[in-house]
């Protein structure tokens, strides 16, 4: 069973297409990146997913049950870490936590789910207090509640060192390892490299491609650089591999000769290289970056971090549906 499955969705808010004709799968314990440029609709389809919003055309079912008719037992299902997420200023974060575990009525102790998110020294301090950071890891805390079969988060680097955002990369790996699911949006592409099983770009409202991240990279038109280490090379040598289709360029410097081509011609250039009579002693490839890859299915347009300090801004204005 799929625990994510949107079928032919659009959104629209008057005469603006915030999503259109969506369709998206995320398999069951399955780290799934959703990005996308600032105005794509990441944002809404969370909201869609959640609820907060209806689709103006398609369906939407998360966990086997179609959101629509889906009542509070499907929500005590689900862990949520939203964008812009605000603490009560004058509850500690244990009483944080302990709200969302009477909520959920389960029975956790909530010094685990702290010290899971790294705030059992500020436990009994009141939230006001805490940093951007600190909040963010509250609300992970919160969103872990009850073991949920399913996390969403929205930005769940938003304000991390790049400590806090390895912490978060590790707590994401072990829900996935006990079986959890995980879909989250974010604009620092590093912790979805790192994490994501797959990724799904959305653009203009569209989602233009999906697969594992190389997958991504094979199916892409982006380069990669070929680097050989040789025992002796001149740059007449390397006539005839610039002449290969899929070459944009060839180097030498010293015994490194460098190449830059897509990835269906390395193969062609190790052989053209070997024919004209280099010896190959070791073969590297410095792999096309996320960063690439994203501009190249997104047209160049967009801004998305690389750095877990820099904090996202946000995507798009609160709908007129609201939240419940």
């Amino acid at each position: 069973m799929s625990a994510i499955q949107l079928s032919r969705v659009t959104k629209r808010f008057g005469d603006v297409v915030a999503v259109h004709n969506l369709d998206l799968t995320v398999n069951e314990g399955e780290i799934y990146g959703f990005l996308g440029p600032n105005g794509a609709g990441k944002s809404t389809t969370i909201n869609m997913l959640l609820d907060f919003v209806r689709p103006t055309e398609g369906t939407i079912e998360v966990l086997g049950e179609p959101v629509e008719t889906a009542g509070a037992d499907l929500r005590e299902r689900i862990g949520v870490l939203p964008e812009g997420f605000d603490v009560y200023s004058r509850l500690s974060g244990r009483k944080h936590i302990e709200f969302a575990i009477e909520s959920k009525a389960v029975n956790e102790n909530p010094d685990k789910i702290l010290e899971r998110v790294g705030l059992s020294e500020a436990a009994d301090r009141n939230a006001g207090g805490y940093s951007k950071g600190m909040r963010q890891r509250l609300a992970l805390g919160m969103a872990l509640v009850g073991e949920p079969e399913l996390l969403i988060l929205d930005e769940p680097s938003s304000g991390l060192d790049p400590g806090g955002a390895k912490e978060m990369r590790e707590i994401v790996e072990r829900e996935a390892d006990r079986g959890a699911t995980v879909f989250f949006s974010s604009h620092v592409l590093g912790q979805v490299e790192a994490v994501c099983d797959r990724v799904g770009i959305l653009h203009e409202s569209e989602l233009v491609t999906e697969d594992s991240i190389e997958g991504l990279r094979a199916d892409s038109d982006t380069e990669e650089t070929l680097i050989l280490t040789v025992d002796d090379a001149t740059d007449d040598d390397l006539t005839a591999v610039r002449g290969l289709e899929g070459v944009s360029g060839a180097a030498v410097d010293g015994t490194t000769v460098t190449v830059a081509c897509e990835s269906e011609a390395k193969t062609e250039v190790i052989s053209t290289v070997s024919e004209a009579g280099i010896e190959i002693q070791d073969i590297e490839t410095d792999s096309t970056s996320l960063e690439e890859l994203f501009l190249s299915y997104t047209d160049g347009q967009g801004v998305i971090e690389t750095d877990a300090n820099e904090a996202p801004t946000s995507e798009e204005p609160p709908t007129p549906e609201g939240r419940r």
